[in-house]
């Protein structure tokens, strides 16, 4: 027997025992960590979540503590880990639980998955590794890794393909285990099973399990349905200085980085003259205007361009906030696209 088959069961969770990544959440499962670390991991490195994920519960241990939290808190908390309504659902799950449940999350599948930003991977891992639930928890990992094993062409992006793939993996959870078993297929995803045809099957468990090892294939699976082009923008960002202050804004409610602050911009890549002549015309006293180092960010579906300028003006225009440099690092979460224009303030803080 090979492929997705109940013979990967032993054989992962014995490669599972014998070591595994030491991760702070597999330290102390507990729901609230659990689920805190699930949603920081979605689409972020684990290298790049641990030192967020230890801040955080220093400073919001408990779901009271973040259901009690601040909007600038958890925002600032979340700086840099991109996708913020993410922590914004978690703050609004975490009222939820607290009003329905007493504080603590539900020891239910269903109920979990019907909480704000939850999935229903999210709602498998927390089932499964804090409540011992047998249902699965299938993310691009697991999803990778099934392909290989069943030598399957079928975009892993399918949504049938999801589906069929949950439905297969929840037959194999050991009713003793299940945790354990969804973290080891993620384990095997993420050290071993490799994204981008450069899996290590050297290392693998179920080599002898995996059918596209065995024809040949793994590295060229799994299949990816081609992706949309991103849109390219151009913007021209501003780092505005007035004194000793630094001038950020509120991003529209609705839209990319909805609700966010940012530094200012304009449409376009704009000419030093075109940029003052634009801040001009908006009644902004421009005493000194240089330009700062051009910088890209990648969004999802987005591509920003950007060329920037240092400005110094003579005094506070309106529709704008001005807070000191150390304030804006401490206190104002700013999403990481404006990072590179930050550098001319670094210094100060």
């Amino acid at each position: 027997m090979s492929g997705v088959s109940p013979a990967i069961v032993p054989a992962l969770l014995d490669w599972y025992d014998q070591g595994h990544r030491d991760l702070p959440w597999r330290a102390q499962p507990t729901p609230y960590r659990v689920w805190v670390s699930e949603i920081m991991l979605q689409q972020t490195r684990v290298e790049a979540v641990r030192g967020y994920f230890d801040r955080w519960m220093q400073a919001l241990p408990d779901i009271r503590a973040l259901a009690a939290a601040d909007e600038a808190t958890y925002m600032k908390l979340w700086e840099g880990l991109g996708y913020y309504s993410r922590v914004r659902n978690l703050h609004r799950a975490a009222a939820e639980v607290c009003e329905n449940y007493g504080g603590e999350l539900p020891a239910d599948y269903a109920r979990l998955l019907a909480l704000p930003g939850v999935g229903e991977y999210t709602a498998g891992a927390v089932a499964s590794i804090a409540f011992g639930i047998p249902v699965p928890a299938v993310d691009g990992n697991v999803l990778r890794v099934a392909a290989r094993l069943d030598n399957d062409y079928t975009p892993i992006t399918d949504a049938g393909y999801k589906k069929r793939t949950r439905e297969r993996f929840a037959a194999l959870m050991p009713a003793d285990r299940p945790g354990d078993l969804n973290q080891a297929l993620m384990e095997l995803g993420a050290t071993v099973c490799l994204p981008n045809g450069a899996p290590l099957c050297g290392n693998c468990p179920v080599q002898h399990l995996c059918l596209a090892y065995h024809r040949g294939n793994a590295s060229t699976l799994p299949v990816r349905a081609a992706k949309k082009a991103r849109r390219i923008e151009n913007r021209t960002v501003l780092l505005v200085r007035c004194g000793a202050m630094v001038g950020i804004r509120r991003r529209p409610a609705r839209g990319l980085l909805a609700g966010l602050w940012e530094l200012p911009s304009l449409d376009g890549h704009l000419s030093p003259d075109e940029t003052r002549t634009a801040l001009t015309a908006q009644g902004w006293q421009v005493q000194k205007l240089l330009s700062l180092r051009p910088a890209k960010h990648i969004f999802t579906h987005v591509e920003w361009h950007m060329n920037g300028y240092y400005i110094e003006l003579a005094d506070q225009p309106a529709g704008m906030t001005f807070v000191t440099p150390a304030g804006l690092r401490a206190e104002y979460a700013l999403p990481s696209a404006f990072r590179a224009f930050l550098s001319v303030i670094e210094e100060e803080t």
